[in-house]
């Protein structure tokens, strides 16, 4: 883990579970959809970390999207853009993207300029530096605790998996 990661949960929790994900990964939105379960059920027992890894080349929009969160979460929006963006993804679109961001109180205009910002696109090329370090080559890619976990991304396995690991 670094100061620049997007973290949820107790910082101090001795379970940290890692994804680098690609906001257009259909596999990406249904893990979040097991990952917001695992974190009802572990609660404050466990970090969880997400990591930008947009796959381009089958995604060609997928950094930009990335760019929009991180930009939002500058502004201390990223979570929630973040949701959205998973639990919206065959219907989401640049504009309806920034209007949400908008309507949760953003300033569109710092957001716009900060999607453009070396801050942003630095966070997002890190992000991706450490997963191709790590050898991710595919999303979503989980580490619990620091160790490559290659099982399925099913609520079920990867609670069998966390539970035995706290």
């Amino acid at each position: 883990m670094n100061e620049n990661d997007r973290t949820c949960g107790n910082t101090f929790a001795q379970l940290i579970l890692v994804e680098y994900g690609d906001y257009e990964c259909s596999h990406c939105s249904l893990a979040h959809q097991n990952i917001k379960k695992l974190q009802q059920y572990f609660g404050n027992r466990m970090l969880f970390v997400f990591r930008n890894f947009p796959l381009t080349e089958i995604h060609p929009t997928a950094i930009s999207t990335a760019h929009i969160a991180e930009a939002a979460g500058l502004q201390g929006k990223f979570w929630m853009l973040h949701d959205f963006i998973f639990e919206n993804q065959h219907s989401v679109c640049p504009m309806k993207i920034l209007e949400y961001t908008r309507k949760a109180g953003a300033d569109i205009n710092k957001l716009i300029k900060d999607v453009h910002s070396y801050k942003v696109i630095d966070k997002v090329e890190a992000d991706i530096d450490s997963g191709e370090k790590s050898g991710v080559n595919g999303t979503p890619a989980f580490f619990i605790n620091g160790k490559r976990y290659k099982g399925s991304y099913n609520y079920e396995d990867l609670l069998e998996v966390l539970d035995f690991r706290y």
